[in-house]
């Protein structure tokens, strides 16, 4: 079934070293081992030691300085303002959670979630896309993503607003159990169509949280992208000087 592949080394690697900076093993202001230790120490090879350290400079976890190699930066500030929102799109009851679900449809697999699955790029995922609100006014979308073999039997597929979140509703119905999270922010522009859906001006950029739920094994069984209007967040202590 196409959820028990794994996700590409990089991305493994890349999780592997955010979790030991965020366990403190590899202590802010400190250096990473070398891209020749990486690769003896995980058996990789040095293509994919370079892409997991680029990604995790790419997300603020890392950064290179001339003269001392690849520093640790520690675990980006944006990452501690969205970390609540990215729990809730697991646990979020559609049916009673302020907004509206927007489509439930089968969708061929985006790049940076096909990486995380480990599928390949024609592969179809199903999606359910759900527009947060409050006050009348749009927050958040969150486009949740799940592989076609872990939808069935389930009532992931129903056009209706789904009851206890889609972790309770999985663990229930597919006997499956989430295990623990990883994410992975980034900002960029908005589709025309997310723009329109969270009402946002031309040029006005999204924050990304790429929310990554595994099995105990390290299986991914949800990914959700979680888009926030950068113009509505308070971001005032999320920037680095060097």
């Amino acid at each position: 079934m196409a959820y028990e592949v794994e996700a590409p080394k990089y991305v493994r690697l890349a999780q592997t070293i955010q979790s030991r900076i965020e366990d403190g093993t590899y202590a802010p202001g400190t250096r990473v081992p070398s891209e020749n230790q990486l690769v003896q120490a995980f058996g990789m090879s040095r293509p994919t030691v370079v892409r997991a350290l680029e990604l995790l400079k790419r997300d603020g976890w890392l950064e290179s300085r001339q003269g001392y190699g690849t520093i640790v930066r520690g675990r980006p500030a944006v990452v501690e303002h969205k970390d609540r929102r990215g729990s809730e799109a697991l646990a979020r009851d559609e049916s009673q959670a302020p907004g509206r679900l927007v489509e439930v449809v089968h969708v061929p697999v985006p790049t940076r979630v096909a990486s995380v699955l480990g599928l390949p790029k024609r592969a179809k995922v199903l999606m359910r896309r759900f527009l947060a609100e409050e006050d009348g006014e749009p927050v958040e979308l969150v486009s949740s993503y799940f592989p076609a073999g872990l939808v069935e039997g389930t009532e992931l597929e129903s056009s209706a607003p789904l009851g206890g979140g889609t972790r309770v509703h999985l663990e229930a119905r597919k006997r499956v159990r989430f295990d623990h999270v990883t994410e992975w922010v980034s900002a960029r522009l908005p589709e025309r169509s997310e723009a329109e859906l969270l009402d946002l001006p031309d040029g006005v950029p999204v924050l990304s949280v790429l929310v990554v739920a595994y099995d105990a094994s390290g299986q991914a069984l949800q990914v959700s992208d979680v888009l926030l209007p950068a113009d509505r967040q308070e971001l005032e202590d999320t920037y680095r000087l060097n």
